[in-house]
């Protein structure tokens, strides 16, 4: 049997495609390293144990597969009823037994899989709307899906490492953090300034009230509230600053 292959040719949607494989990947082998008797220790999430994180994963390729089904048919199916449908499936979901989250991770990013190799070139633009209401084509449903798998995998604490990730995930994740700040004004006193190997990046202004420099890993931890202490001893807070909590992310 020939093996079918991805519809898909745009070079950003392959390239996409291929990041977003790799961080499920990299999911699959911190969720490995899980004991079955020890999916209630906590993680790196406030509040959230780590049947919390599984049940999330897995249900959220669920979502993100409806939003590609409303690409695909041109349906409208959105990734949840409500917040609270959201909120209610992942607490109901952290009750199941470990082999069956574990099941539930596979078997949805596989069906995930699925529907993005067959969904063909001229459906990657269609619109599809995000549980904040976002309004966007079908094609930004991997990076939606990318920034959970890479994240929630080193949530798991397991030994994965925000540095583990690709530095091009931890650039593009810091400017969704920036993003989402600046929406809620929350950035016009701050600013980073970011080392990422030979080069710097720097979001707002340096004579900001609060700057904070340091590696991109370190910042990135910060920025998302996982900030463990040997990641707060590697940020510099401008002259004369001391640590602080970053602003709220989502």
């Amino acid at each position: 049997m020939v093996a079918r292959q991805v519809l898909a040719t745009d070079p950003g949607v392959l390239a996409d495609l291929a990041t977003v494989r790799l961080g499920t990947a990299f999911f699959r082998r911190a969720l490995n390293l899980v004991p079955n008797d020890e999916f209630d220790a906590p993680t790196l999430l406030p509040g959230w144990n780590r049947r919390h994180i599984v049940a999330h994963v897995g249900y959220n390729a669920r979502a993100i597969a409806r939003l590609v089904s409303w690409a695909a048919t041109g349906e409208e199916n959105p990734m949840y009823a409500s917040p609270q449908a959201r909120a209610d499936e992942i607490e109901q979901g952290a009750t199941l037994r470990p082999e069956a989250l574990r099941s539930l991770c596979e078997h949805s990013a596989i069906d995930l899989d699925v529907r993005w190799r067959d969904l063909p070139d001229t459906n990657w633009s269609a619109t599809v709307v995000t549980a904040q209401g976002r309004h966007v084509p079908a094609s930004e449903t991997l990076w939606m899906r990318c920034r959970e798998v890479w994240l929630h995998a080193v949530d798991l604490d397991v030994g994965m490492h925000i540095s583990d990730i690709p530095e091009e995930v931890l650039t593009r994740l810091l400017s969704d953090v920036v993003t989402a700040w600046q929406k809620r004004d929350q950035f016009h006193d701050l600013a980073l300034c970011v080392e990422t190997g030979p080069e710097h990046l720097q979001f707002g202004d340096v004579n900001a009230d609060t700057v904070v420099s340091g590696r991109l890993p370190a910042v990135l931890e910060w920025a998302t509230g996982r900030t463990p202490d040997a990641a707060q001893a590697a940020l510099t807070w401008g002259s004369g600053g001391s640590p602080q909590a970053a602003p709220r992310w989502l």
